[in-house]
């Protein structure tokens, strides 16, 4: 088995794992603004942990967002530079979808006949958040999402119909719950204190990369949803 690198900085959350043989070696810290200061000694910490020299990485995985701009931008550059340096593929990684890979890998769904389905919210200020709906599939090594991901007011996440279909049925996780319209849909419980965590992100980049679903560090591309949703705008009034 290949041995993965996986960072992510995209929210509060700043953490690295590495994958090897089946078994995560990982840190997670919460240290908003100083991911620039702790990112890369965190990638040393790991490695000396493991007793892993660089050189003998397969790949390197990263939390490809939503999430926070700057985050997103600062844990990009290093992913790029160790990977083109290293000349091996990257894996962009969900970071709604590993907060819930998480969350079912430590719910023990196996033993349920029916695991609900989890949504999952992470604040995108400006009365906004990032969101995705996922399902636990016992076939499928990453969970199932039930639609794609946003970036909208909670006022409005609520009204969506894959959202209403599942009222009263779902799991809630990340901070984004925070918001009093998100908890109307009476969840059967939500959590606040859930952030993308590179050890989740560095076990779906292993079911990714035996898909083939890699890039080079330079198609390597951070996913923003608010920035393409004002490009999308843009190019429509561009055509009135």
């Amino acid at each position: 088995m290949k041995k993965i690198l996986a960072l992510d900085s995209s929210s509060d959350a700043c953490s690295v794992a590495l994958l090897c043989d089946g078994v995560v070696t990982g840190l997670f810290e919460m240290a908003a603004k100083s991911h620039t200061q702790r990112l890369l000694p965190m990638v040393d910490e790991v490695l000396q942990q493991a007793g892993c020299d660089k050189r003998e990485l397969g790949a390197i995985a990263f939390g490809r967002g939503p999430g926070s701009f700057t985050g997103l931008r600062i844990c990009l550059g290093i992913v790029q530079g160790l990977a083109f340096g290293l000349q091996i593929p990257v894996v962009p990684v969900s970071t709604l979808a590993a907060i819930a890979a998480g969350y079912y890998r430590n719910a023990a769904v196996g033993e349920l006949k029916q695991p609900h389905p989890v949504l999952v919210a992470l604040d995108a200020r400006m009365n906004e958040v990032y969101w995705g709906l996922f399902q636990y599939d016992s076939h499928n090594p990453l969970p199932v999402a039930l639609t794609a991901e946003f970036v909208m007011p909670p006022s409005v996440v609520v009204q969506q119909d894959a959202v209403k279909q599942n009222r009263n049925q779902l799991i809630g996780l990340g901070p984004g719950w925070h918001y009093e319209e998100l908890q109307q849909l009476a969840p059967v419980s939500f959590d606040l204190s859930v952030y993308p965590d590179a050890a989740d992100i560095a076990r779906m980049a292993d079911a990714l990369l035996a898909r083939g679903e890699s890039v080079s560090a330079m198609e390597a591309q951070p996913v923003y949803l608010r920035d393409e949703v004002s490009w999308q705008k843009r190019q429509r009034i561009r055509t009135e």
